[in-house]
This record gives structure tokens, C-alpha cells and sequence, in this order.
């Protein structure tokens, strides 16, 4: 699969992935997907999941599968003769998705993506993280995240990392975070608070971040008011590696640290933030290693 996004910084774009379930048209970020082979017979694990149809093993690796269409409720039969497996790579997971067709790859803007409305974005049952209008039909981004998560809840943040830290001084200092999961941005607010960072200013989007910083850079007190950022990467409307490009570009801004804290964090993904100026980039399960590092960035740690 032929891809060169991974070679353009902060452009605000991304790659989505076209497949079909039925006549349902869905997609992934490019950035996710390792491989598309055609269906294989996998190997069925007693006393799993439903949507999970079992194991194969396509070179050195054990790779689970999941049945999108069996996880969405589509009641669509399956003819896996003619079927597909997109192999990702997410959470620092290997997973294979059962899908009927992938129709191909289009290039477009994080603007151009429209975030789901409330009434289909609760976070205890959405799977919608965007929707795309091309070529007079909608192509909803799906969250594989949430959907890898709701199938095996451990695969998930790691809050049983805060517990482990123990009792913990207070601290104020203002935390903007910049993620689009109302489930997550939960739950990071909600670890974050345990952990005693309770100055956490949410926002949905790197957008949304954004112009918090410019209003805060036009009272003057901008240094006062943030004292560190924590990012996803995919987002509707501005991404994280585009408002990383923005803060470090801005001299009033760019002294505030940045923590890329995502699903999609690779050595790739690694090496495109960090061209960004990203202070540190984790893995999203890693719940315990954000608190650490903003411990260290905001002088907690001796």
C-alpha cells in the first residue's frame, strides 16, 4: 500500500482507508493499517468474545480477528471467499478486522472531517469518531479504539496504574488537553485528577486547543494560564500533529511543553512528531508514564 503522508509534517491531513461492510461505507486512518490480504480461515478460541472469529498466523505473528459487521450490529452475512482482513497496528497491538471490500485510499483535510453530533457521540456507545462526505456518500471514520476496547477492557488506559502511585501532593498548574474521545478525555481527566493535577482545561479538538491559546496569548498571560499540552493525534477539524506545528512555530507559545499522548505513536509517528518539536510522545495505554512525564515537565519529580 502505497502512502506518503508519513512524509509531510503538520499539514493537517490524513489518509483514510475506504471499506465496505454491506452497502455501509466505513474508514480508518491510514496511519493504523500494516497490511490488506484477502480473507483467511482463522482458528476459532473457545469462550471468546462474539466479534471475535479467532486467531491466524500469516507469517511469525498471532494476529486475532474481529468481526466488524458481528461488533456493528449490521446483521450482514458474511461471504469470506470474496472478503478482506485490514491487519493494524494500534495500542501497541497487531489486529486484523473482517471487512467485504476496500474500495481505496483517499487524501483529505481534518476540516473536511464532521464530528459526529452528540446524539450519536455518547461516549458509551459510539463508534463514530468523523463522518466524510465524497462523491455523494458518507464514510464514517470508525474508533477502533473504543471498538478493540469494549471487546477486551484491558487493552484499554491503564487506570490501574494511578492506583499504584500512591498519595499525592495537589498540584494547580493548568493542563490543556486536546482529545476528541468523550470516553477518554474522561478518563485521562479523571486519572489526571487522582494523580493530583486538578487544573485540567479539556478541549475536543486541536482546534478548539488552539484558540484557547490565542485567546489566552491575547490577555497577555498565556505563560500563567498553560503550563503544559497533551495531545492526541487524530482529530476532527485540527490533529494534534498540526497544533503541535503551530505552538512551536508561535514565539509566545512554543516555551510550553508538548506531550503527544496517542494510539497511533510508531516509529514513524515518533520520528514526524519530534521533527514537530513534540516533547515527548507516549502510547495511549500508558496512563501511568503521562502522569510521570508531566511530573518531570512541571518540576514534581526530585
Amino acid at each position: 500500500m502505497e502512502t506518503n503522508i508519513l512524509l509531510e509534517n503538520g499539514t493537517n491531513e490524513l489518509e483514510v482507508l475506504e471499506f465496505t461492510i454491506g452497502n455501509n461505507h466505513y474508514g480508518i486512518n491510514v496511519a493504523k493499517v500494516r497490511e490488506i490480504i484477502p480473507y483467511q480461515e482463522v482458528t476459532p478460541v473457545p469462550n471468546t468474545h462474539p466479534s471475535i472469529e479467532g486467531i491466524f498466523m500469516p507469517r511469525d505473528k498471532i494476529i486475532t480477528v474481529i468481526s466488524l459487521q458481528n461488533e456493528l450490529n449490521l446483521g450482514i452475512k458474511e461471504s469470506k471467499k470474496s472478503d478482506m482482513m485490514i491487519i493494524t497496528n494500534f495500542n501497541k497491538l497487531d489486529i486484523a478486522f473482517h471487512v467485504q471490500s476496500v474500495m481505496g485510499i483517499h487524501r483529505i483535510s481534518w476540516a473536511d472531517i464532521i464530528k459526529p453530533e452528540a446524539t450519536l457521540n455518547t461516549s458509551e456507545t459510539s463508534v463514530a469518531t468523523g463522518i466524510i462526505k465524497l462523491n455523494n456518500k458518507l464514510i464514517i471514520i470508525l474508533d477502533f479504539e473504543k471498538i478493540v476496547t469494549d471487546i477486551s477492557p484491558e487493552t484499554g488506559l491503564k487506570v490501574s496504574d494511578i492506583k499504584m502511585l500512591g498519595e499525592r501532593q495537589r498540584c494547580d498548574d493548568p493542563i490543556l488537553m486536546a482529545e476528541d474521545s468523550p470516553l477518554l478525555s474522561q478518563l485521562i481527566h479523571d486519572s489526571l485528577v487522582t494523580a493530583g493535577y486538578t487544573n485540567i482545561i479539556q478541549t475536543t479538538n486541536g482546534d478548539e486547543a488552539w484558540k484557547k491559546l490565542m485567546s489566552f496569548k491575547a490577555q497577555g498571560n498565556v505563560e500563567n494560564r498553560v503550563r503544559c499540552i497533551i495531545t492526541d493525534i487524530e482529530m476532527p477539524i485540527m490533529d494534534g500533529h498540526r497544533l503541535t506545528k503551530l505552538v512551536k512555530s508561535d514565539d509566545k507559545l512554543q516555551q510550553i511543553p508538548i506531550v503527544i499522548f496517542s494510539s497511533l505513536v510508531n516509529d514513524e509517528m515518533r520520528a514526524k512528531g519530534k521533527a514537530l518539536g513534540a516533547d515527548y510522545q507516549l502510547s495511549k495505554p500508558e496512563i501511568g508514564s503521562l502522569v510521570q512525564v508531566i511530573d518531570k515537565l512541571l518540576g514534581r519529580t526530585s
